[in-house]
């Protein structure tokens, strides 16, 4: 297992002071999540979306993952958020470790490697990413 803890990267910080990524809804970038295999090398230090090791499925999974429907920002107490839409890929079998959020818009740069903590399956199935409340204290991306 070679994906690490869930990270923001390491480039999508520096990528944020040169204004790469904009989560403005609407009329901001496209986001997209990828999932992959326990085989996968995701980190802090993932620069980009990767096909290396990204599951398959007969059906419902496509390389590139899904589109993901971005809540927008918000500022409250002093921290800055992002989150989006949970995500559903139906019809699926599909075993996966961890997602990568990328911005499909700027050249595929990462965001953020999620880490499941263990492979999680789907047998001709709905397999749901669950994003966490649209808080100040628990959305996807936080800045404080």
């Amino acid at each position: 297992m070679a994906i690490t803890t869930n990270a923001i990267c390491n480039s999508f910080k520096k990528e944020l002071l040169e204004a790469t990524h904009n989560f403005s809804n609407p009329g901001g970038n496209s986001f997209k999540l990828a999932m992959y295999t326990n085989s996968a090398t995701l980190g802090k230090s993932t620069t980009s979306f990767t096909t290396g090791n990204e599951v398959s499925s007969p059906s419902g999974y496509s390389s590139g993952g899904k589109a993901l429907v971005n809540a927008g920002t918000s500022l409250a107490t002093n921290t800055a958020i992002t989150d989006f839409a949970d995500l559903s890929f139906v019809g699926v079998t599909l075993t996966a470790r961890g997602a990568l959020i990328y911005n499909d818009t700027n050249g595929d740069k990462a965001v953020a490697v999620l880490d499941f903590g263990g492979d999680k399956t789907a047998t001709s199935g709905t397999f749901t990413i669950q994003f966490p409340a649209f808080t100040t204290s628990a959305a996807i991306l936080r800045i404080s």
